[in-house]
């Protein structure tokens, strides 16, 4: 498959058996073919000779995608950068906390020093403006996101057993339904 072929029908499209519908080269010498111009993936000229985009596929190069919400710092530019990720930085260390103690044994504390990470940046997320790295998607999304697995992880540390501090009666009844 020629060079031009492949421009015009795609990587992965088969060149048609027909041929190309414009002539390899100029018709006169020094002078340059008209190519029209088009927007995205172009496989073919269509009937009126304009490009006709006929994939769905999305360009491999995108030059109008906006900035994402979190993409900015958390601190000026002239900061190093563990104080310009600063939110996401205390999320990780009190996480790393949590896990540390997990790991030594003291597991209700650890798993409650998680949850309260997660809520942390559940709240920092709808408080702070620019959070960094923190942001993954929307503001809503990462805030329900953050705050749901936060609370989930702090109830279920209050209701660890032997001896939970929290007891939640209609659990416990599910919980001998489902385990019989």
């Amino acid at each position: 498959m020629s060079a031009d072929a492949a421009a015009r029908t795609g990587p992965d499209e088969p060149e048609r058996p027909d041929g190309p519908d414009e002539p390899d080269g100029p018709d006169e010498p020094g002078e340059q073919p008209e190519e029209p111009e088009a927007k995205g993936v172009v496989s073919a000229p269509g009937p009126e000779g304009e490009p006709v985009r006929t994939t769905r596929r999305f360009p491999r190069v995108t030059r109008d995608t906006a900035r994402p919400e979190g993409g900015g710092r958390a601190a000026g530019s002239d900061a190093p950068a563990p104080a310009r990720q600063w939110p996401l930085l205390t999320v990780l260390v009190a996480a790393g906390v949590g896990l540390l103690l997990v790991a030594l044994d003291v597991t209700r504390v650890g798993l409650l020093v998680i949850g309260a990470a997660l809520i942390a940046g559940a709240v920092m997320r709808w408080w702070v403006r620019s959070v960094g790295m923190l942001a993954v998607r929307s503001r809503f999304t990462d805030m329900v996101t953050y705050g749901v697995l936060g609370v989930a992880i702090t109830l279920l540390a209050l209701m660890v057993q032997p001896k939970p501090w929290l007891e939640i009666p209609f659990l416990e009844d599910l919980v001998h339904f489902t385990v019989r």
